[in-house]
């Protein structure tokens, strides 16, 4: 036991020595280090650096969508966070069309906007925090698109989806509970309660910043500060998952795929 403690000890102590050499890398050089990698090969790496069931987003949490083929649905980003929360604030009756329409984009201006928008950027993760409000569609199929064209690569949200049939057909990547979308529009049923704070997703704490990493398996996060030697590990996971996956489709005469090249 004490061999194999002396080994495990030499195996990792390089990848906590890079971390501490490396504690400010920018998020290319993040995205650039996680490339390629899938959520058990980032899982497994969490377990490597002493973060067993670190990070693993609840099953429900899942893909709204699968690509087969291409695998489209999968996506590595930097997180960039909102939390949506009930309001009990009263809603107007019987007002003409006019005042309801004024009353409307008020409150999709100022009670319920979306000011994270302004810190999405080229891999960014939009990662919602809507649980509790309700059968509330935040993302739609006309936002949805707006945060790809920012840059975003993906949607990570407790529930609070709607159209969904058109932001499936618009291949826009989202991971939710869908037991748990949402139909109704934000105003009159929630409000934005902060933007860039900690938020808890499927039972894990997602911060601005962290490593959100997602594909048919799920979601994993992994908190910045183990971004090194997670994906260090990681990679030396899917090296040898896709050395022994390639042998075996030789041996089983498998045309040779993206997955093991």
């Amino acid at each position: 036991m004490k061999r194999f403690f002396s080994i495990f000890i030499v195996m990792i102590f390089p990848f906590i020595m890079i971390a501490q050499t490396n504690p400010n890398l920018t998020d290319e050089e993040i995205l650039k280090l996680y490339k390629g990698l899938r959520v058990a090969d980032v899982s497994d790496g969490m377990d490597i650096v002493g973060l067993k069931d670190v990070g693993l987003l609840d099953q429900s949490i899942e893909a709204l969508w699968k690509d087969i083929d291409e695998f489209k649905h999968m996506f590595v980003g930097i997180a960039v966070t909102v939390r949506y929360v009930p309001t009990n604030r009263v809603f107007p009756t019987s007002v003409s069309k006019e005042e309801y329409q004024k009353w409307h984009d008020q409150w999709y201006g100022t009670i319920s906007p979306e000011p994270f928008v302004e810190h999405l950027k080229p891999g960014s993760v939009v990662v919602i925090d809507n649980d509790g409000d309700g059968d509330t569609g935040s993302t739609g199929s006309n936002n949805s698109m707006l945060w790809i064209k920012k840059g975003a690569v993906g949607i990570v949200s407790a529930g609070g989806v709607r159209d969904t049939d058109e932001v499936i057909k618009q291949r826009i990547p989202v991971y939710m509970d869908i037991s748990k979308r949402g139909r109704g529009i934000r105003p009159g049923r929630n409000e934005v309660e902060s933007v860039q704070k900690p938020v808890v997703i499927g039972g894990v704490l997602i911060r601005p910043g962290d490593i959100v990493v997602a594909d048919g398996d799920g979601v994993i996060v992994v908190p910045r500060e183990h971004a090194v030697p997670v994906a260090t590990s990681a990679h030396e996971i899917l090296k040898g998952d896709k050395a022994a996956r390639k042998k075996l489709y030789e041996e089983l005469g498998i045309p040779i795929d993206f997955t093991v090249e």
